[in-house]
């Protein structure tokens, strides 16, 4: 990755963000559109298969665990074959699994179906950030990655509402199929796209991945990041409906509050790349930390809440484009296993976080924000330790 400091040239600066940055949105954008997808359908899934919504919800613990599965030890496959071929064929396994999923007469093949779109989807991440950090113009770094990070928002913001919608008229199965359809467009475009290719390397394992300097403390950090996200956020809908008496509808804008400051927070981008990516992870994380304080001061007024969960998703943009920008700058000829293990360590702990967060809400939803906020401290602690010796400087 190009040095980034404030010396960068002004033209530097000017250099424009290659058209293929959206080509990785777009695919991020399908990824998690499965994701979030299947929440918000579950009650039609689980008629139409004639069984439970919790039971058709194992189908999304079946992606979780073959996204996390996949990108620890498949990620490194992008370190010999190159990002850009891995994307491709991963996106191509996607459309595939999807497709299945829409034609699964019954839970089980449904499930499995899920475990293989998982597969694909933990491939997928790690190739689609690595490809971010080849692609990024000098000078420019922040800005690219947060671009491609914005395909979260449109998931969230666009895709969830349109997968509900498109339930309601055509019925759950071509949700998939649509999306399915999304991920075959995407495969052509990146097999058609001319990108930058690194010099050729080797499959990594991922212990040895684990070797590089820096690679744990950053990885240790990402896990307690990722852990109070999605504990805070697994619970924070049924507050609002069995804490506060709110209808579901408002389940709909707070996901769209926190999409909203997430995709907003791509237009300062620029500030990371002027100030230095190692300097502010952990300043960034102790905001973040700041953040889920004002949100169990906030806990029982859904205005409040509203406001804070924008500046929620303000904040873990930031976190999530820096801690990616020290990542994937810490060894380029492993960028594939280094970013395997940081899409394996999401996944995990989305699973930890969620169990963990969810025996804390026997008591009181004010205490997850405060239990997310001691994780954030330890996440800034540990992104402190990281060395400051990477191109991120």
């Amino acid at each position: 990755m190009t040095n980034i400091d404030q010396s960068v040239s002004s033209s530097a600066d000017r250099a424009p963000i290659p058209p293929f940055a959206l080509v990785l949105t777009a695919s991020i954008g399908v990824i998690g559109s499965n994701s979030l997808a299947l929440g918000p359908i579950a009650p039609q899934v689980s008629l139409s298969l004639g069984t439970g919504v919790p039971a058709v919800m194992t189908a999304s613990a079946a992606f979780g665990l073959g996204t996390a599965a996949s990108a620890v030890f498949l990620g490194r496959l992008i370190d010999r074959h190159g990002p850009r071929r891995m994307l491709a064929a991963a996106l191509l396994l996607l459309a595939g699994a999807l497709a299945a999923s829409a034609a699964a007469p019954a839970l089980p093949l449904l499930v499995a179906a899920q475990l293989v779109v998982g597969i694909a989807a933990g491939i997928a991440l790690p190739a689609i950030y690595t490809l971010a950090s080849v692609i990024a113009p000098a000078g420019r770094e922040s800005e690219t990655i947060g671009l491609v990070l914005t395909g979260w928002t449109l998931s969230m913001v666009a895709g969830v509402p349109l997968s509900a919608a498109i339930a309601d008229y055509a019925g759950w199965r071509a949700v998939y199929l649509v999306v399915a359809g999304a991920a075959l467009t995407a495969c052509a475009a990146v097999r058609r796209a001319a990108v930058r290719q690194a010099a050729a390397g080797h499959a990594t394992s991922p212990l040895a991945a684990l070797g590089v300097p820096g690679a744990t403390p950053l990885l240790i950090a990402c896990a307690a990041f990722m852990a109070a996200f999605y504990g805070v956020y697994a619970f924070i809908g049924d507050h609002l409906h069995g804490g506060l008496g709110l209808p579901l509808s408002a389940n709909g804008l707070v996901a769209a509050s926190y999409g909203l400051g997430f995709g907003c927070a791509a237009f300062l981008d620029r500030l990371i790349d002027r100030v230095g990516a190692a300097r502010l992870l952990p300043l960034i994380f102790l905001c973040v930390a700041g953040v889920y304080i004002a949100m169990s001061a906030a806990s029982g007024s859904y205005p409040a809440l509203l406001a804070v969960v924008f500046l929620w998703g303000l904040a873990n943009h930031f976190g999530l484009n820096v801690l990616i920008m020290r990542l994937t700058a810490l060894d380029p000829a492993r960028r594939g296993a280094i970013m395997g293990l940081n899409s394996g360590v999401t996944y995990l702990a989305l699973f930890a976080g969620t169990l963990g967060f969810g025996a804390v809400y026997a008591t009181d939803f004010y205490i997850l924000p405060l239990a997310a906020a001691g994780l954030m401290l330890a996440a800034a602690f540990s992104a402190s330790r990281a060395p400051r010796h990477s191109s991120t400087q």
